[in-house]
Order: C-alpha cells, then structure tokens, then sequence
C-alpha cells in the first residue's frame, strides 16, 4: 500500500475513457512499459490481430516498485510431456488471482486448461514485477500483462513449427495446445515443440497478436475454479503452521501489551522446567514508526507447540509499558469527536462552503464513529526460517513476499540475495499479512538459536498486537436553502493514520487515505469541503480489507439517509438526485490541490464516472425490489461508493427479531469492475465481502484499556456464524468489454454493506446507528 506514497502518474496524454467506452479504435506510440491489449476472431480458425489495432492504456501497475514483467521466459515452462507451468506471482488468499492470472496466460496462449500447473513464485520484485497483493490490483494490473505472455509463448510455439516444417509462420497456428499447419493439415503438440520454442528470444510486442475475446476460452467465462480446491477442500493444502522442516524447533512469544512498551525483568525459571522447552530468548523490539519490526519480548522455544505455550505461560514478566500506558478507549473518543468538531486542514474546497453553511437556511449535521478493528483472518500468523551458512529462508503466508525479503535481510544484517522467501497459501489476509513482523521474529529466532524454527501466532496474539484498522470520527454538516436543496457540504475527518507506522507520527492522513472518499466525494453540491483533522496515534495502525473507504461510505451514504428521511425523500432518489449528472469528476473544479489519488491510477484512464455509480444503485434497487413492502420488523437499505475505482451498490434487506438481534436474510450487490476475467471469483468475493462486512458493522471493535487491547479471541471479538450472517448474496455484474478496463474486487464491496446495513435497520424501525460496531445498540 505504502508503494503508492511516491508514485508519480505518467503525464503522456491519453485516449478519454469515453473514447474507450464508444469503442474507438486508438493508435498510439507506448512506453516501454506500457502494455497492449488485444482482440482476435474465432471461425473455423483462430483468428487474431496485430497488436497495433487495439487500445493501450497506462494504470498504476506501471509505476510501481519493479513496475511489470511480460518476458514469457521468466512465467511459462513447457515439458516434453506438454505440462505447461505457469508461475503465480501474486498471493493467493482466496481472491483466486494465483488462478486468474495464470488462466488468463493460458487462454491466451491457446493451452489447455487440464494440462497447465500452477507453482508459486519465491518473494523475488527485480524477477517477476511487483508482488503486493493488496489495494484489488491483481487482475487491474496485471491482466494485460498476462495476455502479453500468453501471446507471445503462442507465437514463439508458432515459430518453432514454421521452423520444423519448414513452413511459412503465416501458415501455421497454434490452437488446442497444438499448432496446426493450415494447409497440409499437420499438427504437432506443445510438449514436442517446447525446447525448441522457448529457446527462441522474447518477440517483440509490436508483433505480437492477441485473441478477440468472442474466441476466449476461459476468460470472462466463470468455468475455472481455483487450482487449490481440491486441496483446501481436503486438508492437502499448505499454509503457513502446514510447513515443517527437520530439526525445526517451535517459538511463541509474550509480547508488550502496549505498543512501544518493553521487559523490564524476566523470570524464565518456572518456563525452563516445561518438559520440552529448550530455551527462552529475548526478541528485539522497536518503538512505533519503525514499520514491521518485532514489538519484542521473550520467546519461548520449545520440541512442540504445547510445550511453548505451557512454556510462556509459567513466564514471570515485568513491563515498562512505556508512552501509550495511558491509551483508553473512551477517553481517545471524547478526543477524536473535539478535534472533528474544530476545523480542521482543507483537503478540498470547491466553491465557498462555509459562506453557504452562514447562510443557509438550516444546517443538518450528525457524526459517526468506528472503533479499530482487527483482521482476524481465519489463519492466525505463522512463519518457518532456517538460517545457516550464511542463508536464509522462509515460508510464511506473506502478501508482500518481496518486501518481507528486504525487510528481513535489513532486520538480520544480512543481504538480499542470501534472502529466499517461500509463499504458502494465506488463510485469510484483509491486509494484516502485508506486515511481515512474525516472518521477522521466525528468521531472527533461527538465527540466534541456531536451528529451524516455527514462530506461531495464537488468536489472542493476533487480536492483542496487530496493526489494527484505524478508528475514526466523520462530522458531516450539510447545509440546506430554502427549498431543502443540499448547498453546501463540509466533511471533517479525525483518524489516526497508518503513516504513524514507518515513521514520527505527525497526526495528519496520508494522501491515499484522504483519496478514500473525503477528498472524492462525489455528490453535485455547489459548495464542498473536506477536511482532516489531528489524531494522533497510540497503537500500530495498518491498513485493512477496504481501508478508510469503511467509515467515509458508513458516514456519507448514512447522513444522506438520514437527510432523505428528514425531507421526507425516498432514500434511494434521493442518493441519486446527490449524485447528480452523470459526469467525470474534475479535480480542479473540485477544489482539490492536486490531483485526486484515484486509487494509483492515471484519471484519464480511469474516470471517477458518476453515470456508472447512478448504474449500480439503480441496478441494485431494481433487482433487490426496492419500495416494495415488506413484513413488520423488516427494512431495506441502500448505499454505494466507489473505491479501489469500481463502482458498487448494496441493497440490504435486514429482519429484526422480537429481542432486537440483527439479521440478513438477503442482500443485492451491483458491481461495475469493467472487463471480468473471471465471473466465479467475483461472485465468491461479493459473497465474502458481506460477511466480512457484517462481522465489521456488527462486532469489528477492538477497545484499549490502559495501553492494552481489551479483547482477546472470537468470545468478545465476535465473527457472524453459521446462525446468523448474510444468507443469501445475489451479485448483479455490469456487463462490459475488454476495451473497458478491468478495476478491482476483492475489497470495493465492505465499504457499502455497512451503511446500506445500518440503514435497513432503521427502515425496519430499529434505532438509527451512528457508532459502531452496532453490538447490541438495537436490542432493547
């Protein structure tokens, strides 16, 4: 995520996205870097065409640490036997891009899908390109690429049989995982051309020729389910706690409970008599800013898991809690609802916001609050390293394989290239495995006890010491003239920032959480501005599936609730009528200093559209049956944002039970991603998106007590279960194009569920929710 801080957005002009939309054809000179997309036509042969025919467009993948690599040689491997190995660069945690982009190669170069395996690429940027999976750019970014790889192994296996048969390359084809001679209609399989093609030199793209996408095989068609299936299904799959080693020894650790807290004595008699403990260490810890470092504290190593946690509990600790002992919850509320109430820095100021607040006829202001929350993925954290001989590896289930090598290598003194990071499969990531702190403690553990070592995190450790969501105020005053038509609106925003984690905390939010819709807003009032106000923080703040565009779509799509109540609107007209015109967001008609973050991707290629944000809330509505009447005790609401540049509505229909207990017996989801690669995954991250949602709204708060978090594991930081959770998820895609470029997944669908949630509760006359998580604010 932090990747994006220095990014500098090309500045070549570009083709208009309505250009795209209206299906123009768009001839320009690339960068080196830039990429190409094609199309091709399918009769009673593949047909394809030249590379040059098709639209190109630069997107955030371009500029990112190690940018791209489309060099075939480096992604695909052929055998004799015609086993085609496609490698996984990106990580897989259930978003299924360890099988989209892959497929995606596949297709395109005309392999058969049950011949192709799959094997995952070690943490390696310079080699494969970035490797952060994070921000839902897998596919946003790498799609094209894809294609290039997949296009180019296709033509060089056409170039090796234009070379056996002595044949003109015009005149032979590769399709089926075989090339044909069209003439004399010989065929010869992959596995029989494979040396001889990738010993040929990468082609250049401008000859390359791409499929049209009438001839896709699998892209776009929602047939291909994830590679590792079978083996999640069967307990065969390996995450992080699955690899084991000869020799390996097992660590937990008693880390400070306040952040930037440290030992101040130890007892380890009473640990060194656990039957099976070997040794009890202390870890260097480091205070807040300093990234993913260890918080510290001492480690018990031991032959088993049992034995180290029986081992950590007989532990005898005196802590300095240091700098944040006083951190307690309620009272850093009281703090963050004062500093949103004052003004704050302007991060946009369109027109003349607080003249039209003097003067409007009254002013509608509310306030909304969220707790930090914690990831919890269903796999706490886990890392394996063995350092010897001056080498180090490890595996663990890391988004960030590559950061986690440097990191590593800069924690042991060691260099990068004595570094080899192995990626297991992610039980769950939501942005807590970005932070690579427990790979850390595993590789410094080994080093110093001189022996392979697990380090295993417990659910009470990954509650008690992540890098916890950031918690929030958002005060929203709306000013209204004399005939209730919205004239101003002023957004103030108080939230401790994920930038206190690399360095001093200053109290202010970083650019991309300002880009997070406070700065973007995108309702048609004359009048806007935002503004962040300080907070400073107490604990370590990471990002989060979805990140700050939670609490900016629960306080946003919230308040116009509420407005459209207040003026007696319908809720859902009146969202659109705040929406406004369809149109492309202007930032400097916005007011904004500079240009909108817009997830990392250039605007002129990605527009903030707001026709296509009006599609999915009419789209949603009109498929969830919006206005029709319902049973009493049940409500419909409706919310949408835009975020990771994809435009999603949610329509929730909520039941409240006689003793107030919330359910969701359905819910609608429109979702406007561009080109779909691959329907199936989309269904299944909607589906994903709602529970995770519902636990956020519902239970996501962690609380602190004196520096320390209060809440432990799934008894008091509650998950929705199998008895109460969104039961039926009906996803509505938006149809488009290739030319229409593929935009994220994976995280775009939280962020509305938990106003479009809060809402229906109140439409089905439970309590209007300002705070959350909603805990047991709607029983009685």
């Amino acid at each position: 995520m932090l990747h994006f801080i220095e990014k500098t957005l090309s500045p070549r002009p570009l083709p208009s996205a309505k250009a795209l939309r209206a299906g123009t054809t768009v001839i320009e000179n690339v960068s080196r870097r830039g990429f190409l997309a094609g199309a091709a036509g399918f009769a009673v042969a593949l047909q394809v065409f030249p590379a040059r025919a098709y639209v190109s467009y630069d997107h955030g993948g371009l500029t990112m640490p190690h940018g791209v690599i489309t060099d075939p040689h480096v992604f695909v491997a052929i055998s004799p036997d015609g086993t085609v190995t496609i490698v996984a660069h990106r990580s897989e945690m259930g978003t299924g891009s360890r099988t989209s982009i892959p497929m995606v190669v596949a297709d395109e170069m005309e392999a058969d899908w049950d011949r192709v395996k799959i094997v995952q690429a070690v943490g390696d940027e310079p080699k494969y390109g970035n490797q952060d999976t994070d921000g839902s750019r897998s596919l946003r970014h790498h799609i094209q690429p894809a294609r290039d790889i997949g296009a180019a192994v296709r033509k060089m296996l056409e170039q090796a049989a234009a070379k056996k048969w002595n044949a003109s390359p015009d005149d032979v084809e590769a399709i089926g995982h075989q090339v044909v001679h069209k003439s004399l209609g010989l065929r010869v399989g992959y596995g029989e051309l494979a040396e001889a093609a990738m010993a040929l030199p990468t082609p250049a793209r401008e000859t390359l020729k791409y499929k049209d996408e009438k001839a896709f095989r699998y892209i776009g068609k929602g047939a291909v389910q994830i590679v590792d299936l079978h083996d999640i299904t069967t307990g065969k799959a390996v995450y992080g706690a699955d690899v084991t080693l000869p020799g390996m020894l097992f660590a937990v650790i008693a880390r400070p409970p306040v952040v930037g807290g440290a030992v101040k004595t130890v007892d380890a008699e009473a640990t060194l008599k656990v039957p099976g403990v070997v040794r009890v260490e202390q870890v260097p810890g480091a205070p807040m800013g300093s990234k993913f470092k260890p918080l510290g504290g001492v480690a018990v190593v031991a032959r088993n898991t049992w034995a180290a946690l029986k081992g950590r509990d007989a532990l005898k600790i005196a802590w300095d809690n240091g700098p944040n002992a006083g951190f307690d919850t309620p009272a850093y509320e009281k703090a963050l609802r004062a500093s949103a109430g004052a003004p704050g820095t302007p991060v946009r100021d369109q027109g003349d916001a607080e003249k039209a607040l003097a003067g409007a006829a009254r002013v509608f202001t509310r306030e909304y609050y969220q707790m930090h929350m914690a990831h919890a993925p269903m796999e706490p954290p886990a890392a394996v390293a063995t350092v010897a001989d001056g080498k180090c590896e490890v595996w663990g289930p890391l988004q960030s394989p590559y950061g986690a090598r440097v990191d590593i290598a800069d924690f042991l003194g060691m260099k990068e290239a004595d570094v080899t990071v192995h990626v297991t499969l992610l039980g769950g990531g939501f942005g807590r495995k970005s932070k690579c702190d427990f790979a850390i403690e595993a590789a410094w553990l080994s080093k110093t006890v001189g022996a392979p070592v697990r380090v295993q995190w417990t659910r009470e450790d990954d509650i008690r010491h992540s890098f916890y969501h950031t918690t929030s105020v958002e005060r929203i005053d709306v000013g209204l003239d004399k005939d209730n038509r919205p004239v101003a609106w002023r957004h103030r925003s108080a939230a401790p920032s994920f930038l206190s984690t690399f360095a001093p905390d200053e109290g202010v939010q970083h650019p991309i959480e300002i880009g997070m819709g406070l700065e973007d807003m995108p309702y048609e009032i004359p009048n806007v501005r935002a503004e962040q106000c300080k907070a400073m923080a107490h604990t370590r703040v990471g990002w989060f599936r979805s990140v700050s565009n939670i609490p900016r779509a629960f306080a946003v799509q919230s308040i116009t609730a509420e407005l459209a109540d207040e003026l007696g609107r319908d809720q859902k007209d009146f969202l659109l009528e705040m929406i406004g015109s369809p149109r492309e967001l202007d930032w400097q008609a916005m007011g904004l200093g500079q240009a909108m973050w817009n997830n990392g991707e250039p605007a002129a290629e990605f527009p903030f559209d707001t026709g296509r944000l009006r599609g999915v809330v009419e789209l949603a509505a009109a498929k969830a049956g919006w206005g029709r009447s319902l049973p009493k005790g049940e409500g419909m609401g409706i919310a949408v944002h835009r975020s990771f540049v994809s435009y999603i509505a949610t329509v929730v229909r909520a039941k409240l039970d006689p003793d107030g207990t919330v359910r969701v017996p359905e819910a609608h989801v429109a979702i406007d991603c561009g080109f779909v690669a691959n329907p199936e995954r989309v269904r299944s991250q909607m589906q994903g998106a709602c529970v995770f949602a519902m636990t956020a709204a519902m239970h996501g708060g962690v609380s602190f007590e004196k520096g320390a978090v209060v809440e432990s594991n799934f008894h008091d930081y509650r998950m929705v279960r199998a008895d109460n959770f969104p039961e039926v998820v009906h996803t509505h895609i938006v149809p488009h194009p290739f030319a229409v470029h593929a935009t994220g997944v994976g995280e775009p669908a939280v962020p509305p569920f938990l106003p479009a949630l809060t809402n229906a509760i109140a439409n089905a006359g439970g309590k209007r929710i300002r705070d959350l998580p909603i805990g047991d604010q709607t029983k009685a």
